[in-house]
């Protein structure tokens, strides 16, 4: 046992010498904080108390609002361990810090508390906040680093993945529960049982969270169809799946005729820092069939579907049309401890390269994380969020 411990702390501790910043003390300090998450019932948090370690190992220092990191397995006494430094309001956390590692984008009260020349990160969807909210950081000069735009050069975003990941595996879990009667489903199994047919699953986009429920379902004994604008998409997801998923091109006569008979429909619809079209309008949900259940994961970019609005795990669904909608933006949040230990793990290397040097030396080493800023010194350096903001629409 005594053999096994030492082994475990020396690869640890070599872990961490990897993954620390590369700086002395001298040369570079900075104030991160990591404030609680006021959205009702987010439970993620900035992040772990492995990553706090490997900051203030590397020299700087980390404020945590007290139980900021408690809905997801992490005490005040974890963070205290790693190095971090305690406060008791959330006011103090944004006072002290020139970085804010977040979750979701701030509320009313966290925008009033930023200073002038921050930088926050999180995953930030401003296509779909409050004109007003954007309005307050772009007269304050925020950074805006925003996690779900960070892209790669061959188009993927690596930081989302992790979410769309996360959300995909739980979207059969969830569509099992709502297609329950006494949720106001059609009482339906997804595998069905020998003699019954399985469920229908039909969705909508075929991304990293398309893929990831197409997979689960399948797994369950689910009948899966997958619609993607994208032919080369459906030829990679045919291969993956050994022709075990239908796949059709996702036109608007298409949708409508699988919307028809589907049991369960997923909107799993993105356009990278914009709002998410709309691909399901109330007359396709007009021919559904009563107490199909609809997951709108678009929800945090604005939503795919016509009937679509924001929901929460509190009152999570509502019916429309005679179907069950589950719109509820944070998803991930309700598995905090997986959700938050999952986008740290792609969310580092950019946060170390800030930490290590000023904004725009990390920026031009690393552009994908160039791409992940929407907001910077009074402007929207994004193009789909300019689009969006000019275009005056909002959520919350």
């Amino acid at each position: 046992m005594a053999t096994w411990r030492a082994r475990y702390c020396r690869e640890q501790n070599a872990l961490c010498s990897w993954f620390a910043p590369n700086l002395n003390k001298e040369e570079r300090s900075m104030n991160i904080g990591i404030p609680k998450e006021r959205r009702d019932l987010e439970r993620r948090v900035g992040l772990p108390p492995r990553g706090v370690e490997l900051l203030v190992r590397a020299g700087h220092t980390c404020y945590i609002e007290k139980e900021a990191g408690l809905a997801s397995g992490f005490t005040d006494y974890h963070y205290e361990r790693a190095g971090g430094r305690i406060v008791y309001s959330g006011e103090e956390v944004y006072g002290r810090s020139d970085l804010i590692a977040k979750a979701v984008r701030p509320t009313e009260d966290e925008v009033a508390w930023l200073r002038e020349g921050q930088i926050i990160a999180g995953f930030m969807h401003l296509a779909a906040a409050r004109r007003q909210r954007v309005e307050t950081m772009l007269e304050k000069r925020i950074t805006v680093i925003a996690y779900e735009s960070i892209e790669m050069a061959d188009g993927t975003l690596p930081v989302l993945r992790t979410m769309s990941e996360v959300a995909g595996r739980m979207a059969p879990q969830l569509a099992s529960t709502f297609l329950q009667s006494d949720h106001g489903g059609r009482g339906v199994l997804l595998s069905g049982v020998p003699g019954i047919p399985a469920a229908r699953v039909v969705i909508v986009g075929g991304g990293v969270l398309g893929m990831n429920a197409a997979r689960t379902f399948l797994g369950l004994g689910a009948d899966v169809f997958v619609l993607d604008r994208d032919l080369d998409r459906l030829r990679e997801i045919d291969q993956m799946f050994n022709g075990c998923i239908t796949t059709l091109v996702s036109y608007p006569f298409n949708i409508a005729y699988v919307a028809r008979f589907a049991e369960v429909l997923i909107g799993a619809v993105l356009i990278p820092g914009s709002r998410a079209p709309i691909v399901v309008t109330r007359k396709m949900l007009r021919s559904m069939k009563t107490g199909a259940v609809i997951l709108d994961f678009s929800i945090d970019q604005g939503g795919c579907v016509e009937t679509s609005r924001p929901t929460t795990m509190r009152d999570p669904t509502y019916i429309e049309e005679g179907v069950v909608h589950f719109c509820v933006p944070n998803v991930p949040g309700s598995v905090p401890r997986t959700a938050t230990h999952a986008f740290s793990n792609a969310v580092w290397p950019y946060l170390r390269r800030l930490v290590e040097m000023d904004v725009d030396q990390a920026l031009e080493e690393m552009p994908a994380l160039a791409r992940g800023v929407v907001v910077r010194d009074g402007e929207i350096v994004n193009e789909a969020l300019s689009a969006a903001y000019y275009a005056g629409t909002e959520s919350e």
